[in-house]
């Protein structure tokens, strides 16, 4: 009798408390806790889609930017030319990514001519040596295309600058 009566007692007791209470004794997690700290998980991993989902956002505008800006300078009938097509760079570092081209030259003296017409202007102008012999004079050193753009058009109404003015893209 006695033994049934405590397994009376410890069934009830299981049925009333439920397992939480077992689990608090034992220093374990409830079933709330449990609870909020899968949605708390949840929540992290939607934050990192939506994260994820929004960096694809702006890449993908850059990307329509760029092209925008590819489509503008070619109705503009601009050039975009990487230096391995004019036979690679010689020891010029060149720190940005796009520079515009208002001359190029095999003579030294021209180039300098031209550099010290653009500097006068108040640009801050760039001998750039190419393997092939060639001396570029750059201006306007950018890291985005758009500004590439932006660049090129000023320049273009500036006394000095050529007609066959042209982007050197250094990758």
């Amino acid at each position: 009798m006695k033994r049934s009566f405590i397994l009376l007692i410890a069934a009830s007791m299981f049925m009333l408390t439920g397992c939480d209470f077992f689990r608090t004794l034992a220093g374990r997690p409830t079933s709330a806790e449990i609870e909020a700290r899968r949605i708390e998980i949840l929540r992290a991993e939607e934050a990192l889609i939506q994260a994820r989902l929004d960096s694809m956002k702006v890449a993908e505008q850059v990307m329509r930017d760029s092209l925008a800006a590819l489509d503008s300078i070619r109705q503009y009938g601009g050039t975009i030319l990487n230096p391995s097509k004019l036979g690679g760079l010689f020891a010029t570092r060149l720190d940005a990514r796009y520079y515009v081209i208002v001359g190029s030259f095999r003579s030294r003296s021209n180039a300098e001519a031209l550099l010290v017409k653009a500097a006068d202007r108040g640009y801050a102008p760039a001998l750039i040596s190419f393997r092939n012999g060639m001396i570029a004079v750059g201006l306007c050193p950018v890291n985005r295309l758009q500004d590439a753009m932006t660049s090129l058009k000023a320049v273009r109404k500036e006394p000095f600058c050529p007609s066959d003015v042209w982007i050197l893209l250094n990758e």
